[in-house]
C-alpha cells in the first residue's frame, strides 16, 4: 500500500493475476466506484520471469479516490481485454501491444496504433536494438523513399543494471600544490 502526500489521497497497489474480474467489482461495488480509467500502461523488467507489469490506474470521482492494479505476464501469455469494464481501455491496450507486445486477449480491435503496419518487433522492450531493424532513407536514384535492413553490431543488449556512478573512480583528493589552507585567498585569475 502507498500513501501519496495529500492526505485525503489514498493510493493503494494491488497484484493480481487477473484484473478483468477486480475491475468489474472495483466499478460496480456500492464502496469502491472505481469508474474511471485514468491510465493503463505497461513496463518492462527482463531480469523477471514475467518480465511485462500492466499497470491500471482507477479513479473513483465520487469517494475522490484511486487505487492501482497491477497484472504480470510474459511474452507469450495473453491478458484479458478490459475494454469490457472501461471503454477507455480500447486505444491504451492498442498501444501496449504496439510498443510492448503484450496481446490482450477478447480485444474487439487490436492492431497497431502508433507504428507502421509492416514494423518489425516492439519497440518499448528492453531487447528492441535503439537503431531498429530497418533503415528508412529516401533515395535519389530511385526519387523514393527506401527500406534498407540495418546492420546490428550486437545481437542483444545486456544490461548492467549497477549505478552509472560506480564506474567512476572515489573521490579523489585534490594535489597539495591546489589546497589553500584556513585564511588563504583564493588565488586570482586573468
Amino acid at each position: 500500500m502507498m500513501w501519496s502526500t495529500n492526505s485525503s489521497q489514498l493510493l493503494e497497489s494491488m497484484w493480481l493475476k487477473s484484473c478483468l474480474s477486480m475491475s468489474n467489482k472495483l466499478r460496480d461495488h456500492t464502496n469502491a466506484q472505481f469508474k474511471s480509467l485514468a491510465d493503463l500502461t505497461a513496463v518492462d523488467i527482463p531480469t523477471r520471469q514475467n518480465r511485462f507489469e500492466i499497470v491500471y490506474n482507477l479513479l473513483s470521482l465520487r469517494f475522490n479516490s484511486r487505487i492501482r492494479v497491477k497484472t504480470y505476464t510474459d511474452e507469450l501469455t495473453p491478458i484479458e481485454s478490459s475494454v469490457s469494464v472501461h471503454k477507455a481501455a480500447n486505444w491504451y491496450e492498442r498501444e501496449i501491444w504496439d510498443m510492448f507486445g503484450v496481446f490482450f486477449a477478447n480485444h474487439p480491435d487490436l492492431r497497431r496504433i502508433l507504428t507502421d503496419y509492416g514494423f518489425e518487433g516492439h519497440p518499448f522492450r528492453k531487447d528492441f536494438p535503439l537503431s531498429g531493424y530497418v533503415e528508412l532513407r529516401y533515395d535519389d536514384e530511385v526519387k523514393r523513399v527506401v527500406a534498407e535492413p540495418v546492420e546490428l553490431a550486437q545481437e542483444f543488449r545486456k544490461f548492467d543494471l549497477n549505478s552509472p556512478w560506480e564506474a567512476f573512480p572515489a573521490y579523489r583528493q585534490p594535489p597539495e600544490s591546489l589546497k589553500l589552507e584556513a585564511g588563504d585567498k583564493k588565488p586570482e585569475t586573468k
